[in-house]
């Protein structure tokens, strides 16, 4: 049976996951990338990181995006959710702060699910910045819609 996730379903797996499939369009062109990414209940934002690149710069042309988390445990057992939101980029002392609560709260994610302790954020991130500050972004949540599959 299919059925549609109610929004504390929704809210659960975003939460609960710090991976995701980031959606957006360059040159009239779509790609989707993995990410990672914490989600701030409080702002009702994802936080997100990356090198200045391909997706920054598609963003910053274009900041209408998407996310995709997935739990799939099988073809018959699986839950999905689609984040529509808009991309915002962030400097200085904010961005900081934003890179801090991100590893704080990825780390805090990957106790609880997969009972490892992490020290360090290129633990659980491809990107190691030589002291430098990657560009920090956040998508501000505009809807979430979600189904799931049971058997």
């Amino acid at each position: 049976m299919i059925k549609t996730l109610d929004t504390k379903e929704k809210i659960f797996i975003l939460s609960r996951n710090y991976i995701g499939y980031l959606a957006y369009i360059y040159n009239n062109e779509p790609f989707v990338v993995p990410i990672t990414y914490f989600y701030d209940e409080e702002r009702n934002s994802i936080i997100c990181y990356s090198a200045d690149g391909h997706k920054l710069n598609a963003l910053r042309k274009n900041n209408a995006t998407s996310i995709c988390i997935t739990d799939i445990d099988s073809v018959n057992d699986w839950k999905s959710i689609l984040i529509r939101g808009t991309f915002n980029l962030h400097y200085g002392s904010e961005a900081k702060a934003m890179l801090h609560q991100f590893s704080l709260g990825v780390k805090d994610i990957i106790l609880k699910t997969e009972n490892r302790d992490l020290d360090f954020i290129s633990q659980f991130s491809s990107k190691i910045f030589n002291d430098n500050i990657p560009s920090v972004f956040t998508i501000t949540v505009e809807e979430i819609t979600g189904r799931m599959r049971k058997f």
